[in-house]
């Protein structure tokens, strides 16, 4: 195979790529659009141009953050405070990385960029998503990052630029995010052969939810389910796909010594 056909061959997985990853990304665009797009109006009401929502939605690309961020520039110069609010604000994203470990390695500069665009849709897309064996997982995962990040950007943008001109009504348009996380558990759920994870996790953040209250329930409930996983992992791999290890029990027994 000559050099110029590899090259027709490697656009045509990314072109496959893309063509599969979008589809996944649609009901994100649609919150991410809306989203990004008051955060821009948010920094135009509040005297910024729209050079910092743009920016900022390239380089942070935290949203929450990126909200409180607008306070923070308002305020005085404290980059402690800075440090420490956006660790607690975003320490989920460390267990989102360690779930994500084996699924990002091996793929170059798209590594890099898969850690760096991870946000709450593209670990549950990239997580969840069954990936048809056509189609090459790097470049998948890659689009679902870039398309959610430049969603993002677009409403960000767009909400600097016409912000002095856009007026609407915001309140309950958070929740868009909450509705489409409902969405994603549920499609797991029927995916799922054994539910005894998302039950665990269900019942773990509950009660959490209740020693710990609203504000301050995300890490520990996280950090308790995190360790009660890694606990039963093996016993529930084993539950889940006995067949597997039945397979390789077989293979070690028809082994010669």
């Amino acid at each position: 195979m000559t050099g110029q056909q590899l090259k027709i061959r490697k656009h045509r997985e990314i072109r496959r790529a893309f063509r599969a990853a979008f589809p996944h990304t649609i009901p994100i665009f649609a919150g991410f659009w809306f989203l990004g797009l008051t955060y821009g109006i948010y920094m135009n009401v509040s005297g910024f141009s729209f050079i910092y929502p743009m920016l900022m939605s390239i380089t942070i690309f935290a949203g929450s953050m990126e909200f409180v961020t607008v306070n923070l520039l308002l305020g005085a110069f404290n980059p402690l405070q800075a440090f420490a609010m956006t660790l607690m604000i975003n320490a989920r994203h460390l267990f989102y990385g360690i779930s994500m470990l084996e699924k990002y390695r091996g793929y170059g500069w798209r590594s890099f960029y898969l850690i760096f665009g991870m946000c709450d849709e593209s670990f549950s897309i990239n997580y969840t998503a069954m990936i048809p064996k056509d189609i090459d997982k790097g470049w998948f995962m890659f689009f679902v990052t870039a398309l959610n990040h430049f969603y993002w950007f677009f409403g960000a943008t767009l909400g600097g630029i016409f912000g002095s001109l856009i007026h609407f009504d915001t309140e309950g348009l958070d929740f868009v995010m909450t509705a489409m996380f409902v969405v994603i558990f549920l499609e797991q759920w029927l995916k799922e052969k054994d539910h005894t994870s998302s039950l665990l996790g269900l019942a773990l953040s509950l009660i959490c939810l209740i020693a710990f209250r609203a504000d301050n329930f995300i890490i520990p409930a996280m950090l308790v389910i995190l360790i009660l996983l890694t606990v039963i992992r093996r016993p529930l791999e084993t539950r889940i796909s006995p067949s597997a290890d039945m397979a390789k029990e077989t293979e070690k027994g028809g082994e010669q010594p």
